[in-house]
């Protein structure tokens, strides 16, 4: 990514102010990334997070006006760190300036006195011309003239031939990669500075954006890589490729609330059936941005508090669904997805034509598929979207969401998913989705149980886990949750962020997918027996990085 010096900019990362602004720089997209339509807004890196996105004009704030403020009102340990690391970037950018300054100051020294060492010689060169003409005979008038301009030609030819053998400019460039680091300001950017934000036209040389593009979500957040050019890339290349081989599948990401500013709820009455870990922070949000909410819990108790926060209380999921235009559903497992729709004043007994059901649960796609199909038999609409995150990502309200089946009821959640998520995807048929949650999920566990693997044996041979760990963050394998389940275990703190019984429940459901297709899956049959294990040993309500005991025990 090239940069574009000196603009920085404080935009809102979250929801009515929900989230505090955060430090970013205007940057170059990715070769590939389309701009998104009809929207006047820039591509910003974010500080501190290393994620990108396309961030609307209007959102934009200067960086050095409205630093001291955001400094007061933001007392956080990570906002500090990327205001820290702004600083940085414009001390680094200072020097380089200064010293580029001073290369352009001896580069123009060099070549004055290159010029003047010119002229001299070229007074040189003429006087020795004059000399020789003196000496040629009157009578040869011709070969006089003909001396004179070879030596007119000597006189003015040489020193410029001199000064470009001996001009430093060559050795006094920059290298192409430090040049092109350093862009002149584009008036776009000093209408936003000025304010005149209604002004911007994107480059011409961004194309437009892909059509049929989904006019509510435009945008992938891309982690910041050493090549983030070339890592969206591939990302583009591997998706076309999936989108190809399966013919109806139609993958697409959506906006993103870190982004988004403020959410507009949509008019229609929503539900929500299962308030577990993830199911209560996404009520809340929902509440938050302004959607009207039913509930319904298993256990009612757990209903009063969003009671208070203003949602409304539904008796059974059948009323709930009978008194709301959409129903989420977020439960643990495929029987009490099942239970919930076919059991006793279940949702199917709610269900009538048009109404429409969205089960968020991590289930095989079977499961899916079947309760699908006794949802539309009724005339309803159906919509697969398991979420990928944990609790403090759905509190966050910066889940991922995998959407499948009804195409228009995935518009028509919009601005659901914008409020508990910060990327939709949407991935074609019913059980596309189930079965991309199950890969995500299997990769995770499998991820989780080889740290743990890895501190117990770095423990066992005499080696610092805490050295392990900062080694760790160091390298390539660096990330948040990587970070957040090392602590988990150095500190004995398994709290449930993910519960244990439920990562071992989706290695179980990701190995069967890949029985069904005689796929081998090797590595995630063994982190499951660990997994079995640490259930064994009483783990399964804890955090998932509670698997560590199954290594000490």
């Amino acid at each position: 990514l090239v940069l574009v010096p000196n603009n920085f900019f404080f935009f809102s990362r979250g929801k009515l102010g929900r989230y505090p602004p955060w430090p970013g720089k205007i940057v170059n997209p990715p070769k590939d990334l389309k701009k998104p339509r009809g929207k006047k807004c820039f591509f910003v890196k974010f500080f501190g997070t290393e994620d990108h996105a396309w961030i609307k004009v209007e959102q934009l704030k200067p960086y050095h006006p409205h630093k001291e403020e955001m400094i007061k009102i933001n007392k956080g340990k990570r906002f500090q760190q990327a205001v820290d690391a702004v600083e940085e970037f414009l001390r680094k950018t200072k020097g380089k300036d200064q010293a580029s300054s001073h290369n352009s100051t001896e580069e123009k020294n060099r070549r004055n006195s290159s010029e003047e060492r010119g002229k001299q010689s070229a007074g040189e060169e003429k006087r020795k011309a004059s000399l020789s003409e003196g000496k040629v005979k009157k009578g040869t008038g011709e070969g006089k003239k003909r001396v004179s301009s070879v030596s007119s030609e000597r006189g003015s030819k040489s020193p410029l031939k001199r000064a470009q053998d001996q001009s430093p400019r060559k050795r006094g460039r920059p290298p192409k990669d430090e040049k092109d680091l350093t862009i002149p300001e584009s008036s776009t950017v000093k209408r936003v500075m000025t304010g005149t934000v209604a002004g911007f036209k994107w480059p011409p040389s961004v194309s437009e954006p892909v059509k049929d593009s989904d006019p509510h979500f435009h945008h992938f957040l891309l982690s910041q890589t050493e090549k983030p050019a070339v890592c969206y890339q591939a990302i583009t290349k591997k998706l076309k490729v999936c989108e190809e081989e399966t013919g109806s599948t139609s993958i697409q990401a959506a906006d993103s609330t870190a982004v988004n500013g403020s959410i507009t709820p949509t008019d229609k009455k929503i539900g929500f059936l299962g308030l577990g870990l993830m199911g209560s922070g996404i009520v809340s949000n929902l509440l938050k941005m302004g959607h009207t909410v039913t509930v319904w819990n298993r256990t009612a108790e757990k209903c009063d508090l969003f009671i208070q926060e203003g949602a409304r209380l539904g008796r059974t999921p059948a009323e709930v669904v009978s008194t709301c235009d959409i129903t989420f559903a977020c439960v643990s497992d495929p029987k009490a997805a099942k239970d919930l729709v076919l059991g006793p004043s279940g949702v199917l007994q709610g269900i009538r034509p048009g109404k429409c059901y969205v089960d968020m649960s991590t289930v095989d796609a079977d499961t899916v598929t079947e309760l699908a199909q006794v949802i539309v038999s009724r005339g309803g609409r159906f919509l697969e979207a398991p979420v990928s995150g944990n609790q403090q990502l759905s509190n966050d309200g910066m889940l991922v969401i995998l959407a499948a089946g009804d195409r228009g009821l995935y518009e028509d959640c919009s601005s659901c998913f914008q409020a508990m998520g910060k990327t939709s995807f949407f991935l074609g048929e019913v059980g596309n989705a189930a079965k991309m949650m199950l890969i995500v999920n299997m990769v995770q566990g499998s991820f989780m149980a080889t740290i743990a693997e890895g501190l117990t044996l770095a423990q066992v041979t005499g080696q610092s886990q805490q050295t392990l760990l900062d080694i760790l963050n160091q390298g390539q394998l660096a990330s948040i949750f990587l970070d957040q389940k090392c602590q988990n275990i150095l500190q004995g703190n398994f709290k449930p962020d993910f519960y244990l019984k439920y990562i071992q429940k989706d290695l179980r459901l990701a190995i069967a997918l890949g029985d069904s297709v005689n796929h081998p899956t090797p590595m995630a049959a063994a982190a499951n027996e660990v997994y079995k294990r640490a259930k064994a040993l009483d783990q399964s309500d804890n955090d998932m990085s509670a698997v560590y005991r199954a290594y000490i025990h």
